[in-house]
């Protein structure tokens, strides 16, 4: 049990080793610049080369510490949260609603694309809302995103792909 939380302590720190890493990276690079005495350097180049020199390793310095701050892991295939969806009671229309609703089409256009009239994908909408607690069409998708109910943009999908940015496209839709 001492071990996990040791271990808990490393990774809560992992950014912060990054920034230590780089103020030290930092701390050399300006100790270097004093060794080297780049005061006899900017007589000989000039001012101008010796920033572009000083400019050029904070720039490297930089964009090590923004790489690893900001490094990614690749996503995991999207599952569907079906013990969500069983929890909050929706119908398999309603989740067919709101796979439509991503592609932010008007009703009319939604309608015709699922084979229903316009009145219908506002009451299924009415009972989304309703039922994930939210006010309109973007709290819906967020909350959905949210609890997995449907792929988020960068989503892999099972097959190995990614999913569309503008969500689930069909073959009868118009722009599929």
């Amino acid at each position: 049990m001492g071990n996990t939380s040791a271990m808990g302590r490393f990774t809560r720190f992992k950014g912060w080793t990054t920034i230590i890493l780089a103020g030290a990276a930092l701390a050399a690079a300006a100790f270097v610049l004093e060794w080297l005495e780049y005061r006899l350097w900017m007589r000989r180049m000039g001012v101008e080369v010796f920033l572009v020199i000083v400019a050029a390793g904070f720039a490297v310095i930089g964009l090590w510490t923004g790489m690893r701050l900001t490094r990614r892991t690749a996503p995991a295939p999207f599952v569907r949260n079906d013990a969500a969806i069983a929890s909050l009671g929706l119908t398999a229309r309603e989740m067919e609603v709101l796979e439509a609703l991503v592609t932010g089409e008007s009703n009319k256009t939604l309608a015709r694309t699922l084979g229903v009239s316009p009145n219908t994908v506002k009451t299924h909408a009415a009972r989304l809302y309703s039922k994930l607690e939210v006010s309109g069409r973007v709290q819906a998708i967020e909350k959905a995103r949210t609890l997995r109910l449907i792929p988020a943009p960068g989503d892999v999908s099972q097959g190995g792909m990614t999913s569309h940015p503008d969500g689930p496209i069909r073959e009868n839709h118009p722009t599929g």
